[in-house]
């Protein structure tokens, strides 16, 4: 007899079947920087707290989230630099601060040649976050 697992809906706040959807398809096909900090992150490497790649959380797919940490990873290419998606990445941000989420960016570019050094910062906010 198999066990249906139970899911903690609280971490997807209210993100609909289309978002879980696309998510599954995103996380199929990771980008390069993506496929590199998730080898970094996954399984609990990070101080022992579980990332989950492509996320679905309300209207968003956000890149990496941990839900015991309440912190959201985002890995952003060049389409992030122009103004009008700064912008729209402010907004997301704020929306994702006010369900109590941090939100880190990295671009590709600083994942891709140095991940030390965002796995420090990544280390920091996650110590940091304890402490609170």
């Amino acid at each position: 007899m198999f066990r249906k697992r139970s899911i903690d809906r609280s971490m997807f706040y209210n993100a609909s079947h289309e978002i879980f959807k696309r998510a599954k398809e995103l996380r199929e096909n990771l980008t390069p920087a993506e496929q590199l900090l998730w080898s970094k992150i996954n399984a609990g490497k990070i101080k022992g707290y579980r990332f989950k790649p492509q996320h679905p959380i309300d209207r968003f797919i956000v890149d990496f989230y941990c839900h015991k940490a309440k912190l959201v990873i985002e890995i952003d290419g060049e389409v992030h630099e122009n103004e009008e998606q700064l912008e729209r990445d402010r907004g997301r941000s704020a929306e994702l601060n006010g369900f109590g989420i941090m939100v880190l960016r990295f671009t590709n570019q600083e994942v891709l040649e140095s991940i030390e050094d965002v796995l420090k910062i990544i280390n920091q906010t996650l110590s940091s976050s304890r402490r609170k």
